[in-house]
């Protein structure tokens, strides 16, 4: 059941500004108009003037805009009340809005509500819809840009694209289908293997593309472990650029997580500090261990620092290519207690720091088949920290940002992944030609149904709920 009573709710962000918004969405609003304005106001002309008290004494004075539907962002008759962004100020005017409304069944609005009448009038789609909260919560400038592109509908037009090549496929497969007698080889007749490698095709770009926007969207948990006293604060400082967190030669420094939002190449990563690791009767300290475990566990990325001057089998010398540094024992320890921790696949790159005193030359050893990959940097100085971003960004498979690029969630990636697994078995049932018809035919529509899911032509309402409950009250 759709509750369609108009809601009300402040579109602005909570505290002081030079303007604050009010917005009103229902199917009539006349009533509220005249109550607040005092007047008829004429479709989307700004109109200046006082909002109105019940007794018609004036609680502000600014601008009110009436968009009729259905040329609105719901969809339904809008209001839009600007005035001085006042916290006092817009809590009487939304007061007054509810009372003016109460005849009408006007309300509070829920979290995404105005977004998600803008979902069910046919104003967005659902992946133009997370488009809007994730515009609101990008943290970088290419991510702001790619959910502008996913916004204007980029991403869903080339889900459609893959649907509308699904559709004339089936069509075929269906059409022969109804016409078992004929002993002509469809698959062969109709082309459907370069068809469908056509649409696998399609469907790997846009994957791609949208395993890009994804870490745009989310980013990258980096976690920095090791012993105590071997730069991990240090670190986080040369890659936040500025004094995060504090740095002292005396061993436990850091006994919790410290963690510093910061960005390569638009990319938000999430450099996460933790205590150092070793045996201790300190109970503060302990805690702070099993933290830093808990903190390795939910990461994306591992750089397990070492003191460059105490690895073993470190070669003399600077050339790096004949140097193969492993980590000591206590390292090691450390490296096998993650591998029995992390419940799944993620990367660990060793960090020899301290350079400036052990005499290497900052460089970078990629992952061969009995080491992980290998950076050798100075967080005191900063030389090989450029290393460090590259090889970051390599981890997490970043190939660049393009003007193409879209914001995608995670939800994008399974329904893409999943309709790339269908094709996959279509094209198995392909191989036996018309005996396999049917089957094929099915995995064409399971296909077509999980590229519905993005933008919302065949999505559960229980998942609707969950979308539009994580944005902001008044979208």
């Amino acid at each position: 059941m759709i509750d369609e009573a108009p809601i009300a709710a402040i579109a602005t962000a909570p505290g002081r500004g030079g303007i604050g918004v009010v917005r009103v969405s229902g199917r009539d609003l006349g009533s509220v108009i005249d109550a607040l304005c005092g007047r008829r106001l004429e479709p989307r002309r700004a109109h200046y003037g006082p909002f109105l008290s019940a007794d018609g004494s004036a609680i502000d004075h600014g601008i009110a805009i009436h968009f009729p539907a259905p040329h609105s962002y719901t969809g339904e008759d809008v209001l839009e009340l600007q005035g001085h962004g006042g916290p006092v100020v817009m809590q009487l005017l939304l007061r007054r809005v509810l009372e003016a409304g109460g005849p009408i069944g006007l309300r509070l609005a829920q979290p995404g509500e105005f977004t998600q009448r803008a979902y069910l009038n046919d104003k967005l789609d659902l992946a133009q819809a997370e488009a809007v909260a994730d515009l609101i919560d990008a943290s970088t400038e290419q991510a702001a840009r790619s959910a502008t592109r996913s916004l204007a509908g980029e991403f869903s037009a080339r889900i459609h694209e893959l649907v509308d090549t699904l559709i004339e496929l089936r069509m075929l497969v269906e059409a022969t289908l109804d016409f078992p007698e004929e002993e002509v080889d469809f698959l062969e007749a109709a082309d459907a293997h370069g068809r469908l490698q056509r649409v696998r095709d399609q469907l790997e770009a846009v994957l791609a593309q949208a395993r890009q926007g994804a870490l745009l969207r989310e980013g990258l948990n980096v976690v920095l472990v090791g012993e105590p006293n071997v730069g991990k604060s240090s670190l986080l400082n040369a890659l936040a650029g500025t004094e995060i967190a504090i740095v002292t030669p005396i061993a436990g420094t850091t006994r919790d997580r410290v963690a510093q939002a910061i960005q390569i190449d638009g990319v938000p990563i999430n450099v996460i500090d933790t205590a150092g690791l070793r045996e201790t009767q300190d109970e503060v300290e302990r805690i702070g261990i099993e933290r830093t475990w808990g903190e390795a566990e939910k990461g994306d990325v591992i750089l397990h620092l070492l003191d460059a001057r105490e690895a073993e089998g470190r070669a003399e010398g600077h050339d790096p290519t004949a140097r193969r540094s492993s980590p000591s024992e206590s390292a090691r320890a450390i490296e096998a207690e993650l591998e029995r921790r992390l419940h799944r696949d993620v990367p660990i790159l060793r960090v020899f720091n301290k350079i400036d005193l052990s005499g290497d030359d900052p460089h970078l050893l990629p992952a061969d088949d009995d080491e992980p990959a290998r950076v050798w940097l100075s967080a005191r100085t900063g030389d090989g920290i450029e290393l460090l971003r590259r090889q970051l960004l390599e981890l997490a498979g970043w190939q660049g940002a393009g003007e193409s690029t879209f914001i995608a969630r995670e939800r994008h990636l399974v329904a893409l992944r999943a309709a790339a697994a269908h094709l996959a078995e279509a094209e198995g049932h392909a191989r036996l030609g018309n005996r396999q018809l049917e089957l094929f035919a099915e995995e064409l529509r399971l296909a077509q149904e999980r590229l519905n899911e993005i933008t919302g032509e065949f999505t559960a309402d229980d998942l609707l709920g969950v979308i539009f409950s994580r944005f902001c009250i008044g979208k």
